[in-house]
């Protein structure tokens, strides 16, 4: 394959290099190669299939002009680079609810890449222990007097990659700057701009991580504990959230982010991929990485969750025990009611189509004409190579 990101016809506007390519063409050769678990074997098994016939879709036809288009099915795979638009903004609309008017911080915890191995031995230990130490850490002081006395919500996205692609494992917390007291009839509010200091928290968080470590049952793997104890792990805060929307607008770019998307993608040259990344160790300074394809793909599958983790938590007065008693109660205190209504069958279709045009996309309306009048035809999956590409624009 040229440098180009993809071949053309003429007249056609040359389509990007996309990871769904680099799947269909070295895909088989990573297999070959390396042996890998189930969950990564469908991850790419749904990423080569997305958006071509292999999955089915519908033919569309203009009434008014007779235009027509293919319309192919989406993977829906959580680790796929182009189908996470749409469940963003689901989750998103969902979330509008749960905002309160107050401010909130953003704090990182970050494992020390003494884990790694372990992490790649025992992912879902690892992540889950991560999730839950970060979690009773930013409980134990928020519910501490000397610090805040009160419950906060907590919203907590893991992320496992840097942006070269390495294994990174870091989780995003999105804390509410105060928390509601004990009797549920009043909201403490921390004072100042950030909510704990970050090196008490760092040991904690350290403390509370090994020890559950070396609880957690079936471990076969060689834990560096005085490695471990040896170091300051990172815990960053961040400057508080201006308000509700841009905490919004934060979520947006977090909740659903993967570990890497096809604009990064700068093409392929005899079978080196060139991957465009941001070194923050030297100050954000722009590079381009240059990886063989199969060792790219590998790179890739280090970030492929265990079948059924949920990347995205919530804990404190958001956690699932409790949670519509204890909103209920913040909403009372602040004064404030929700737009959050049960939803139906028809009401579900017409929040989609409204996603869609928010996102530019208008599925009622023929591109060519403006009609409103199309005609759609179901069409079943297809047998098709690996190494074939879509024909045309895929659905959302």
């Amino acid at each position: 394959m040229s440098d180009q990101p993809a071949c053309s016809h003429r007249g056609r506007r040359r389509r990007r290099l996309e990871l769904a390519d680099l799947v269909r063409d070295y895909g088989d050769r990573l297999r070959t190669r390396q042996a890998l678990t189930g969950d990564r074997l469908a991850a790419l098994r749904a990423i080569e299939r997305c958006r071509t016939p292999a999955l089915g879709g519908t033919r569309e036809v203009c009434a008014d002009c007779g235009e027509q288009r293919l319309v192919w099915r989406s993977c829906r795979n959580r680790h796929c680079p182009k189908c996470q638009t749409l469940a963003k903004e689901r989750w998103l609309e969902a979330r509008v609810a749960e905002l309160l008017p107050v401010d909130y911080v953003h704090v990182v915890f970050t494992l020390p890449h003494a884990l790694n191995a372990v992490a790649l031995r025992q992912p879902r230990v690892v992540y889950g222990l991560l999730f839950r130490a970060a979690a009773d850490t930013l409980l134990e002081f928020a519910r501490d007097p000397r610090h805040l006395g009160a419950e906060p919500g907590i919203v907590a996205v893991l992320h496992t990659w840097g942006q070269n692609l390495s294994l990174h494992v870091h989780l995003h917390c999105i804390v509410t700057a105060g928390g509601l007291d004990p009797t549920h009839r009043r909201w403490i509010r921390r004072p100042g701009g950030y909510l704990f200091p970050v090196r008490a928290l760092s040991r904690v968080f350290r403390g509370k991580f090994i020890n559950e470590l070396h609880r957690a049952p079936g471990l076969d793997v060689n834990v560096p504990t005085r490695e471990l104890w040896r170091h300051d792990w990172v815990v960053y805060a961040k400057k508080p959230f201006a308000g509700p929307r841009q905490v919004l607008d934060y979520l947006a770019r977090y909740t659903h982010r993967v570990a890497v998307t096809n604009d990064r993608l700068l093409g392929l040259r005899d079978g080196i991929v060139r991957l465009r990344w941001r070194d923050y160790a030297h100050g954000g300074k722009k590079k381009v990485l240059r990886l063989p394809a199969a060792d790219f793909l590998k790179r890739f599958l280090l970030h492929v969750l265990p079948r059924g983790f949920h990347r995205v938590r919530h804990y404190g007065l958001l956690g699932n025990r409790h949670k519509v008693v204890k909103m209920a109660a913040c909403r009372r205190y602040f004064g404030v009611t929700t737009g959050h209504q049960a939803t139906d069958e028809h009401t579900t279709v017409d929040r989609t189509a409204t996603l869609l045009r928010r996102m530019g996309i208008e599925p009622d309306r023929c591109s060519a004409c403006g009609g409103r009048r199309i005609r759609r035809e179901q069409l079943a999956p297809v047998s098709i190579h690996p190494r074939a590409r879509a024909p045309t624009r895929g659905g959302p």
